[in-house]
């Protein structure tokens, strides 16, 4: 411990802090990338006036809290406090609407990743641009408000993603990282910037608009992986942590969007690797050899914070609806006077689902909190279906729900397979629904038919991905983020591979086929109001 305390009081640390959407994580590691203390807090999203939305005040209010916790478990771990650092970098939800005016006031409410509103102005700039533009990017947030003629139009001065409005208040710079901005505009991977040409597009599609700005004059600065983005100032520092213990001046690296941070924290940075993110939504990266043939509605193309070309099958939905039953089923205990710790209440359910049926014995469910472009849903209504000639049973329900967790994802990562015979060496997945060893992953391992492997470190997800990045502006004058990765992170890490199994894969098969057969089930519910 002496020896960890010495290099927080000398400040030969690296921070990172995630945005995730329901808990801020933060994480403190040595130059090694070894964990030596995290915080966090908890704060969940709002549905207000039919918007996903965090209010701003919250944002801050998390954020202090998840850093006050990492320097209440540095104090109690080694006796000191953090003070200054080597870097520090801030991740966050990709996509949205974050709009500002020029004297940095917040427009209109924060419209999340979550938001199914904008389907006229995605497959409108798809069809434009013959590029995929999916309806949580924060382009096609944009065009709809254009579209709907919204009067903040006039005053908006700077439009940016979670983590780049963090990065900005705390070091006053407007950038962001090439894979978050890869969620906000398609990105050119031979320039590392914005697609000039797709600019210019935008540009003249709302020409008759006549608004006082241009689109490349909203967007954020692009920076890749290994360069500096600013420093913390006297006022960020306060914002961060208002004890005023922290310093003032410490560099930052450009703020990185989830799946970019995912990427880094799984190391599935190189042509033909690829992770699975699944937590409250769900997402798979697989960065591509080559571009895909064609466009497609279930694909987004983005890209690595390095600048690499990467196909995302995202998924609005993974986990809330497990959640939602799990706590159900905890309530019902609690009423017999059974207490039972939420963890192993968890961790009982899920290997309790590995005796149900193959095929989940006939029982479907849909865990659409919110819309999911995937399937053609704007609105969410999560379903259990149990037929009168279903198995119906402890472990076939849940079952159910962790095979319904990856379906929507699967749907986009059956076209890359099958219809662009991508190649995929290795996939990792990481997210709270793993924590469960061998159940999820055997599951989504079978659902894909690939192996599929998951390491210790992935558990602290993107706040450790982001601090590796800000670990990585020391060394990025010296080597490319692959070699840094490979030499000095994961060049003793362990995996746990886990293989298909020929009777899961089967049983998937014939559940994602009754999946695809009910989604109308779930418009039907949504057309007929019975969803608010």
């Amino acid at each position: 411990m002496q020896n960890e305390k010495i290099e927080i009081d000398s400040g030969n640390i690296i921070i990172g802090i995630e945005l995730g959407s329901t808990r801020i994580k933060a994480v403190l590691i040595n130059p090694q990338g070894i964990i030596l203390a995290t915080g966090g807090a908890d704060w969940e999203n709002h549905f207000i006036d039919g918007i996903w939305t965090y209010h701003q005040s919250e944002i801050w209010q998390t954020l202090q809290l998840a850093f006050g916790d990492l320097q209440q478990t540095v104090k109690e771990k080694y006796r000191t406090v953090i003070k200054t650092a080597q870097a520090i970098g801030i991740s966050a939800m990709m996509h949205g609407y974050l709009a500002f005016d020029k004297t940095g006031n917040q427009l209109v409410p924060f419209r999340t990743w979550r938001n199914n509103m904008t389907l006229q102005a995605a497959e409108t700039l798809t069809e434009r641009f013959g590029y995929p533009i999916p309806q949580r990017w924060s382009i096609a947030h944009l065009y709809q408000a254009i579209l709907n003629q919204e009067p903040h139009l006039h005053q908006l001065d700077f439009l940016t993603t979670l983590s780049g409005y963090v990065h900005w208040q705390l070091t006053g710079e407007k950038c962001l990282g090439i894979g978050d901005a890869s969620g906000m505009f398609p990105i050119d991977t031979g320039l590392l910037d914005y697609n000039r040409t797709m600019l210019a597009q935008f540009n003249r599609l709302i020409a008759q608009e006549h608004y006082p700005w241009t689109l490349e004059q909203l967007l954020p600065n692009v920076k890749i992986a290994g360069q500096k983005a600013g420093q913390l100032t006297a006022c960020g520092a306060k914002k961060l942590d208002p004890t005023g213990n922290l310093q003032a001046g410490i560099p930052f690296c450009a703020p990185e969007g989830d799946a970019g941070t995912g990427m880094i924290a799984t190391n599935c940075i190189k042509e033909k690797t690829g992770n699975i993110s699944a937590g409250t939504s769900a997402f798979a990266m697989i960065v591509l050899e080559k571009a895909l043939s064609k466009t497609y509605a279930e694909l987004d193309i983005v890209t690595t914070p390095a600048g690499k070309l990467v196909a995302m099958a995202h998924a609005q939905n993974c986990t809330s609806d497990i959640n939602a039953w799990v706590n159900l089923l905890g309530e019902c205990l609690q009423l017999f006077g059974v207490k039972v710790y939420t963890e192993e209440l968890y961790e009982t359910l899920f290997r309790h689902a590995l005796e149900g049926d193959a095929d989940c014995g006939n029982l479907l469910s849909y865990g659409f909190y919110s819309g999911e472009h995937n399937v053609g849903l704007t609105k969410g209504c999560p379903l259990f279906l149990h037929p009168t000639n279903a198995q119906f049973h402890l472990a076939n329900f849940m079952r159910t729900h962790l095979y319904t967790a990856f379906g929507a994802m699967k749907l986009g990562m059956d076209i890359l397979i099958e219809q662009e015979n991508v190649a995929i060496d290795r996939i990792l997945g990481h997210g709270g629904i793993f924590k469960t060893e061998n159940v999820a992953q055997k599951i989504l391992a079978s659902a894909l038919n690939i192996p599929l492997a998951t390491m210790d470190t992935a558990s602290n997800g993107g706040a450790w991905g982001i601090a590796l990045l800000a670990n990585f502006l020391a060394k990025s004058d010296s080597m490319s983020l692959e070699d840094y990765l490979d030499a000095y992170i994961f060049n003793q890490t362990k995996l746990n591979l886990i293989y298909p199994e020929k009777t899961i894969v089967e049983g998937y098969q014939r559940f994602i086929e009754r999946y695809k057969q009910g989604i109308d089930i779930v418009k039907s519910a949504i057309t007929t109001n019975l969803v608010a």
